[in-house]
């Protein structure tokens, strides 16, 4: 499937989970957030939410800084 991460088209599995694809992507899940579709997607809920195709994904950083 094809799916949208911060407005680059990638292809993973079909039933890939949230977790599944930040892990697939090398991300360090401490300090980020997902936004599935608009909707910010609770961590707790990373592994039981499955990324639809066509899904726009947007992961962030926190940053520290002033």
């Amino acid at each position: 499937m094809e799916v949208q991460v911060n407005g680059e088209w990638r292809a993973f599995p079909d039933g890939t989970t949230v977790a599944g694809l930040v892990e697939a992507l090398g991300t360090a899940p401490r300090g980020i957030a997902v936004a599935l579709d608009g909707e910010v997607v609770r961590r707790g809920d990373w592994d039981d939410v499955v990324v639809p195709a066509g899904a726009r994904l947007e992961i962030l950083t926190a940053v520290q800084g002033g």
